[in-house]
């Protein structure tokens, strides 16, 4: 299975990404974050994230999409020349899945990667006649929209862009993977939960090795 490349850049939005970055974890696929220069970014409610590489070092073999969260302050991050050269080398490229939401087609418009698309976004209007650089008769609005390899969502569609994500990278997964919980009828059996007997073995011994470890390093002091 292919990787997943997330790019990351201050003042990112962890929150409409993270349905996205948990199914991938629950089906096994390997995430790699990617920023400028590998450097440290702050998102936009104050976590500090080491990307695991820099822009330099992507490997366009090793992966079958990129996600592009949203920016609480989308205009410094793309008067970053380095995101627009690393988002350049897509145009064109039809067999790798990019995947932006809520402000981050601003990134894909100042690269080049709208032109002659449909799309979505969660900019403000004002923020499309201040700054041209997204090609205002690709605009759809509507919460979702997908476009040959092009997926992009409003910001509130966090769900729907996590399912929609995940199945165009093979991920068997339903419209509801990620739906709420109110609303339905429930009992106490459906919040009684079971580990596999094979798998609780391994977490058996998982817990014997950290507790001798643990020994050891004590003693060691």
């Amino acid at each position: 299975m292919k990787k997943a490349a997330v790019m990351l850049y201050p003042l990112f939005s962890m929150q409409e990404i993270s349905c996205t970055t948990e199914l991938f974890k629950f089906y096994d696929k390997e995430i790699v974050t990617f920023s400028a220069g590998r450097e440290a970014v702050k998102s936009e409610d104050g976590f500090t994230v080491l990307p695991d590489k820099s822009f330099e070092d992507f490997c366009r073999e090793d992966f079958d999409c990129l996600i592009l969260p949203g920016i609480w302050e989308p205009l410094p991050v793309m008067l970053d020349e380095r995101n627009i050269r690393f988002l350049r080398q897509f145009c064109g490229d039809e067999s790798i899945v990019i995947a932006a939401i809520s402000s981050s087609p601003l990134l894909l418009g100042k690269a080049g990667l709208l032109e002659g698309r449909r799309f979505t976004h969660g900019l403000f209007e004002e923020f499309l006649d201040a700054f041209p650089v997204v090609p205002r008769e690709g605009v759809v609005r509507t919460y979702l929209v997908e476009d040959g390899n092009l997926i992009t969502a409003h910001g509130g569609a966090f769900r729907e862009f996590a399912s929609a994500t995940g199945r165009r990278v093979g991920i068997d997964c339903p419209d509801t993977v990620f739906s709420g919980m109110a609303g339905e009828e429930y009992t106490e059996e459906d919040f009684i939960f079971h580990f596999p007997p094979e798998a609780m073995e391994e977490v058996r011994a998982d817990w014997a090795r950290w507790e001798e470890e643990a020994r050891e390093r004590i003693e060691q002091r």
